[in-house]
C-alpha cells in the first residue's frame, strides 16, 4: 500500500516511470492489478490479463474508438488531433492501429517480406554490418554504443529491405526520433514535441512521395517497388495507405530493435555471469534473446478499446473503454516467471509479450530476433565491454523505452 494507505495507480505523468518503472510495476501488480487511472482509462498489469485482451477480438486496436466521455479532459488530448478530420486520421493511420478487414488487407501485402525463411536469408548481411560496426567501435575504444552500433545496424537492414538508397539514410534519425517520441499520448508532450512529430511525419511523406515516383519509373526488387506495383493496380492499396505503411515499416523496423540491442548490452554488462552463458553455456542463442526481450521490454505498453460489454478477470468493461496494457509489467509477472526481476539466460521457456500476441503480433518479430541473435553474441565474442559512466540516461519515451546514450569502453579480445 502506498504512503497514506492509498493504492498506487499508474500515472504516466510520474517521472519515476521513465527512470525505473519496474519497482512501481511490481507494487501496482500486487495492490491494484486492474484499475481505473485518474485519466479515465483502465490499466492492466498482469500477464494473464494482458494476454487475454490481446487475444480477444472484441478489443479494437483503433484508439479513435475510445469514448471521450470515459476519459478525463486531459487524456482526450491523447486520442484526438486538433485541426485534423477523423477521415484524414483514418486514411493515414498505419495498419498497426486498424482492425480487420483493413488490417488484414494491408498486413497481408507486406507479410511475405518478413517470414522467418525470408528473414533468415539476411543473416549474412546482418553479420557483415555488425562486424564492420564492431571493428569501428573497437578502434575508437570509448564510444556511445547507441550511436555506433545499436542504431546503425537495424537502420541499415530495414533500409536495404525497403530499397532506401544508402546516401539517404542519415536523414531519418531526427524524423524517426520525433515519431517514436510522439507515440506517447499527447497530454505528456509539449507543443514543441508535437510539432516535431508533425514535421517528422510530413518530412517522411515528402521523402517517400519522391522515392515512390523514382521506383515507379525504375522498379527494383525491393519492398517499395513491390508495394508501388500493388498501388498501381488501383483497388488494393491507396496512396495514403502506401505512405503510412512505408513510414511504419521504416520506423518500427528499427526503433524497437535499437532499444533492444542497447538495453541488452547494458543488462549483460551489469550481469557478467550471463555473458558466460551467452557465449559458453548450453543455452541456445535463441532462448537467450527471448529472455533479453522479456527483461528489456523495448515496448512498454500498448492499448486496446472495448467494442462491447465484456469482462476481464471479473472486471467489467464498457464499450469505448480504453485499456492500457503495461507490457513491461506483464513481462515481470511472478505468476509466470520465476524470479522475474533477474536476468536469466538459462530460462528454458520465455512466454513474454514483447511482440504482442494474436492478430497484431509484431510483423517484424523475425527480423528483430535475427538481428539480436547475430549482433549481441558477436559483440561480446569480439570485445570486453565496460560502462564508461556510472548510470546511463534513458530517453523520456514511455511507450518505446530505451537508452538515450550508452557510453562504453571496448577492448578487443
Amino acid at each position: 500500500m502506498a504512503d497514506g494507505g492509498v493504492e498506487l495507480v499508474y500515472d504516466p505523468r510520474d517521472p519515476r516511470f521513465v527512470a525505473d518503472p519496474y519497482p512501481l510495476y511490481a507494487q501496482i501488480r500486487r495492490e491494484n492489478p486492474i484499475h481505473r487511472s485518474q485519466l479515465g482509462f483502465r490499466v492492466i498489469t498482469r500477464h494473464r490479463d494482458c494476454l487475454s485482451i490481446l487475444k480477444d477480438r472484441r478489443f479494437s486496436s483503433n484508439g479513435r474508438k475510445a469514448d471521450p466521455e470515459l476519459l478525463s479532459p486531459e487524456a482526450i488530448r491523447g486520442f484526438q488531433t486538433e485541426g485534423v478530420s477523423q477521415e484524414a486520421m483514418e486514411s493515414m493511420a498505419p495498419f498497426l492501429f486498424k482492425d480487420p478487414p483493413d488490417h488484414t488487407r494491408l498486413r497481408g501485402l507486406v507479410a511475405k517480406a518478413f517470414t522467418p525463411r525470408v528473414v533468415e536469408n539476411l543473416r549474412d548481411k546482418v553479420n557483415e554490418v555488425a562486424s564492420q560496426l564492431i571493428d569501428q567501435a573497437i578502434n575508437k575504444g570509448t564510444v556511445d554504443l547507441v550511436e555506433e552500433f545499436s542504431y546503425p545496424l537495424p537502420v541499415a537492414i530495414i533500409s536495404e529491405m525497403l530499397g532506401i538508397p544508402e546516401g539517404d539514410r542519415s536523414m531519418f534519425r531526427q524524423w524517426s526520433d520525433a515519431l517514436a517520441r510522439g507515440l506517447d499520448p499527447d497530454f505528456l508532450l509539449s507543443d514543441e514535441i508535437i510539432q516535431q512529430r508533425i514535421n517528422g511525419f510530413l518530412s517522411f511523406i515528402m521523402y517517400f512521395t519522391d522515392l515512390i515516383e523514382r521506383r515507379r519509373a525504375n522498379p527494383s526488387d525491393d519492398l517499395i517497388s513491390l508495394l508501388v506495383a500493388v498501388e498501381d493496380q488501383g483497388d488494393v492499396l491507396s496512396h495514403a495507405e502506401l505512405l503510412s505503411t512505408l513510414i511504419l515499416l521504416l520506423v518500427a523496423g528499427h526503433e524497437t530493435t535499437v532499444n533492444l540491442l542497447s538495453g541488452s548490452v547494458y543488462s549483460l554488462v551489469q550481469n557478467q555471469g550471463e555473458i558466460d552463458k551467452l557465449l559458453f553455456g548450453g543455452e541456445t542463442i535463441r532462448n537467450s534473446v527471448e529472455e533479453l526481450l522479456r527483461f528489456v521490454s523495448p515496448v512498454q505498453w500498448t492499448g486496446r478499446v472495448a467494442t462491447e460489454p465484456l469482462e476481464v478477470s471479473g472486471e467489467s468493461f464498457e464499450p469505448g473503454e480504453f485499456a492500457l496494457m503495461l507490457i513491461g509489467s506483464a513481462n515481470r509477472d511472478p505468476e509466470v516467471f520465476v524470479n522475474p526481476e533477474t536476468l536469466d539466460l538459462s530460462r528454458s521457456e520465455v512466454n513474454h509479450l514483447g511482440f504482442g500476441f494474436g492478430l497484431h503480433h509484431c510483423l517484424g518479430a523475425p527480423l528483430a530476433r535475427l538481428e539480436a541473435q547475430v549482433a549481441i553474441p558477436l559483440l561480446f565474442e569480439r570485445a570486453n565491454i565496460s560502462l564508461a559512466v556510472e548510470e546511463p540516461i534513458y530517453k523520456d519515451n514511455l511507450v518505446l523505452r530505451g537508452l538515450a546514450k550508452l557510453p562504453v569502453t571496448l577492448k578487443a579480445k
